[in-house]
């Protein structure tokens, strides 16, 4: 799954060609030097913590070169890339990836890489749960950006370049590597990831097509926006297309709860993520007077088999997910219903 869905008062979780051909392997260490604000923003309570500018820091990290990071989602293994020499945003429809493991060959469409499990079945179609089919329409992904995003300020989401400005300081061990918006919708953040210059790579991915068409239309009208660094994948959040610890974050904003299995996703989360790896993602908590409902936890768990979509009831259930999977440091903000949080892939 690799849509969001949020809680409102109306829906619950509201070619193949001639040209070269370059095999992805194992990445080199280089250094990269980045400039950025820090800023104070990490909070426990449930109070809103405000963002500061202080003086401009300097962070030294290794990082991994490159864009060798992609892998086939069936065993994992580095794939070969057929076609443009360099993938981004511009060169998937002249690409293919091709796993010689396997012997199955990913296409490249006009907006994407298509690198789901089922690419290039004729006969067959995964069946996905409700929450993901909804956001594969049209009409939703039109309007994810178009009113459906903006009534997140309801439940406590401060918009997109508050939460932005957010998730900087967890982020800021791994910046200039490569980053993951995983569940992206309509390449909200993974827009505003490449246009910050704060990372080496940018990888969008969601299972909506038509999200996926949408963050390729909303590129296309920005000027000098820098394609280079920007790939669109589609691909499942439980079976991701990439090499294992080949990520040095990953971000999900407002999704974890959209997909089908959390853990599974999570557990992909770990997987990819290089030791020192930064997962941060934001959902929403139905505690508070929610607490007091009757029943909540079956009613929540009944509510996830038959749409596919979960609400989590505390920070504890997600900080439980994380050390479930591997991911340890666990960290977070909130604000009513909002919440951003943080986990570390240990050293």
């Amino acid at each position: 799954m690799a849509s969001s869905i949020i809680l409102s008062s109306s829906f619950l979780p509201c070619q193949l060609s001639n040209s070269s051909r370059v095999h992805f392997k194992p990445y080199n260490t280089s250094t990269f030097k980045l400039t950025s604000l820090a800023t104070k923003i990490r909070a426990s309570s449930t109070s809103f913590a405000e963002t500061k500018p202080t003086d401009p820091v300097i962070v030294e990290k290794d990082v991994r070169s490159s864009k060798n990071i992609l892998a086939c989602p069936i065993c994992y293994e580095p794939v070969i890339l057929i076609g443009a020499t360099v993938l981004s945003v511009g060169s998937a429809s002249e690409s293919s990836l091709h796993c010689s493991t396997c012997k199955k060959t990913y296409s490249g469409k006009e907006t994407h890489l298509e690198l789901t499990i089922a690419s290039g079945s004729k006969e067959y179609g995964d069946a996905m749960p409700l929450a993901t089919e909804f956001f594969r329409t049209p009409f939703m992904s039109f309007l994810y950006e178009r009113g459906w995003r903006q009534n997140f300020v309801w439940g406590g989401f401060p918009g997109p370049e508050k939460e932005f400005e957010l998730m900087k300081d967890y982020l800021k061990p791994v910046l200039g590597g490569n980053i993951l918006d995983a569940s992206c919708g309509s390449g909200l953040f993974s827009r505003l990831f490449a246009k910050s210059g704060l990372f080496s790579l940018v990888t969008a991915l969601d299972y909506s097509e038509n999200m996926l068409q949408q963050c390729y239309e909303f590129i296309k009208q920005e000027e000098n926006f820098p394609k280079e660094n920007l790939i669109l994948v589609r691909a499942d959040i439980a079976r991701l297309p990439f090499i294992s610890g080949s990520l040095d974050a990953i971000h999900a904003g407002a999704a974890i709860h959209c997909w089908p299995s959390p853990s599974a996703a999570v557990a992909e989360v770990s997987r990819v993520l290089r030791p020192g790896g930064v997962f941060v993602a934001t959902t929403y908590i139905l505690d508070g007077h929610f607490s007091f409902i009757p029943f909540l936890k079956p009613i929540s768990q009944r509510f996830a088999q038959v749409s596919g979509s979960n609400f989590f009831l505390s920070e504890r259930e997600l900080e439980d997910v994380c050390r479930a999977c591997g991911l340890v440091d666990f960290t977070c903000t909130r604000n009513r219903r909002f919440v951003m949080f943080s986990a570390t892939k240990p050293s």
